[in-house]
């Protein structure tokens, strides 16, 4: 459904310019109104992304998609994150936030200097 490299590239230019985006402005940008099952296949699509550039040393780029609500990753994310990470607390409040952070200025520092 999502072309790999044009959702790569997305968030690749949203780390460079140091930016998260929402669930919904990544599917607008692909072309898709948000829908739950669309945004199922999207993040199914972020994990193979974010396989691909562990295996050559990149940081994280999903940890860039969030909800427009509390600006935090989604559930999937964390489902799949929180333990190879070390996070063992809520998914939302002062230490999410702080994790997200840090990855997320990850990303922005490794792409700026990558750019």
């Amino acid at each position: 459904m999502f072309d790999v490299s044009e959702v790569r590239g997305l968030l690749v230019a949203a780390a460079r310019e140091r930016r998260a985006v929402s669930y919904s402005e990544m599917l607008a940008c692909l072309g898709f109104r948000f829908t739950r099952p669309k945004m199922r296949a999207l993040c199914a699509v972020l994990g193979r992304i974010d396989e691909a550039g562990a295996a050559a040393g990149e940081p994280e780029l999903a940890v860039l998609v969030v909800r427009e609500s509390d600006g935090l990753p989604g559930q999937g994310w964390w489902v799949a994150r929180a333990d190879p990470l070390g996070h063992e607390g809520d998914w939302t409040g002062p230490a999410a936030r702080a994790l997200v952070r840090e990855l997320q200025g990850q990303a922005f520092d490794y792409w700026e200097e990558h750019g």
